[in-house]
């Protein structure tokens, strides 16, 4: 009995420290709303690791890596690090025509985020139930013209039944909106790092 309390509150303080991180995750994407932003997805050189695009620029990408990083997480490091063991496990070749990671732009484009989501995160099922998006899952979108699309999703609420709000950049800066069924959803990913 006592093994079995124990492996409990292991797995409890596990789910504790997930919702901290999601918590975490929100409160940071959140913040982001407070940036006036310019939409621009330009090649851009940037150091490397904890590089950056200008501070009044980015793209829906850049909300995600940005609140990532306030929780000392640095995708582009870690993308970088595991497309260079994995680079065929990325679309970079197939839609990109590279031969090898680039640490100035594979972070900032969606369907690397959702390889790497998919390959080090967890993949969750895609479904038209509200109840399954939790605050701080990252949730993938395909928009009309065929542009991927990302953001974070919060824990404000819309409507009855209460679809939560998602923060996103879609053009205008990073905003808290309603939107998470707007567009079809193409991932749905937790990415909670140890």
């Amino acid at each position: 009995m006592t093994r079995l309390i124990s492996i409990l509150l292991f797995f409890c303080s596990e789910c504790l420290a997930d919702v901290d991180t999601a918590n975490s995750l929100v409160d940071a994407a959140l913040e982001r709303t407070k940036h006036r932003i310019t939409y621009d997805g330009s090649y851009i050189s940037i150091s490397y690791p904890n590089g950056d695009v200008p501070n009044d620029v980015g793209v829906c990408t850049d909300v995600v890596i940005r609140s990532y990083r306030k929780l000392g997480i640095d995708l582009q490091q870690l993308i970088h690090e595991d497309m260079k063991q994995n680079f065929n496990a990325y679309p970079s070749k197939r839609m990109w025509g590279l031969t090898r990671p680039d640490s100035n732009i594979d972070h900032r484009r969606v369907p690397n985020l959702q390889i790497y989501f998919a390959r080090l995160g967890e993949t969750l099922p895609v479904t038209d139930n509200p109840e399954d998006y939790l605050p701080g899952d990252i949730v993938t979108w395909m928009l009309e013209g065929n542009l991927p699309h990302i953001g974070i999703v919060s824990d404000v609420f819309d409507g009855v039944p209460r679809v939560p709000k998602i923060v996103h950049n879609i053009g205008l800066g990073p905003k808290l909106e309603s939107g998470l069924f707007a567009y079809k959803i193409t991932g749905h990913y937790r990415y909670f790092p140890k």
